[in-house]
């Protein structure tokens, strides 16, 4: 066993169905297309009854005008407050007297000890809105079909770029409409943008690093681009 030759093993991004992330918008390996919504949340329970049944009846009919899937997810991580630590190193160093000097270093001290002790973490909301062209065309296709499909690593199909603006219209006109839905409903509403959409996935697939390991924005990457 020890003689016998290496087997390299097979690339993670070959079991991911992202092929890209680009104009705002997830490319996936079947040629379909995600935009991603990060919605605020509502504290349901202090909202008085009628509030709550407005809320529930706005809710329905949302769901209710959907022509397609769309996926919610919540994520709950450990909160980071590195940039508000940061920001209150800044205004020390900016004070010149010393005992509001001192009354920051020991609030910034009490804020790290909350955090770590108090394992505080924070939720964030979003909307997966999908946009296959395909639609309705599943029903044709048979269980082992569907079920070799699901278990196999997705191929990658190449979008042309008159292609990709057709689907990306078609994509953006569905997230306006389940944007305003949701806005009708009291929520904030924002698109995540291209570095907003790399960011989320690389948390999602690299949570214990990501704190560490920060992302430079996509402006700066240097892409090689192969023809």
């Amino acid at each position: 066993m020890a003689n016998a030759p290496h087997k390299s093993g097979q690339p993670t991004q070959r079991y991911l169905d992202i092929a890209e992330i680009r104009e705002d918008c997830v490319v996936m390996k079947d040629g379909t297309l995600r935009a991603v919504l990060m919605v605020s949340s509502i504290n349901f329970a202090l909202k008085s009854e009628d509030e709550q049944q407005a809320i529930i009846q706005g809710y329905m009919q949302f769901l209710n005008g959907l022509d397609h899937p769309l996926q919610i997810s919540i994520q709950s991580r450990r909160m980071n407050v590195d940039g508000y630590i940061n920001a209150l190193k800044k205004q020390e160093d900016a004070i010149h007297n010393e005992l509001l000097r001192t009354q920051i270093r020991d609030y910034t001290s009490f804020i790290k000890e909350l955090v770590e002790m108090g394992q505080i973490m924070q939720k964030r909301f979003f909307v997966v809105i999908p946009y296959d062209p395909t639609e309705g065309n599943e029903k044709g296709k048979g269980f082992m079909s569907k079920l070799s499909s699901a278990f196999s690593p997705a191929k990658i199909v190449k979008l042309n770029e008159k292609r990709f603006r057709e689907r990306r219209y078609s994509l953006m006109q569905r997230t306006s409409t389940v944007a305003s839905g949701l806005t009708s409903m009291g929520l904030q509403v924002v698109m995540l943008d291209t570095q907003g959409l790399i960011e989320l996935y690389y948390s999602s697939y690299n949570p214990d690093v990501y704190d560490a390991e920060k992302l430079v924005d996509v402006g700066k990457l240097r892409v090689e681009t192969h023809f």
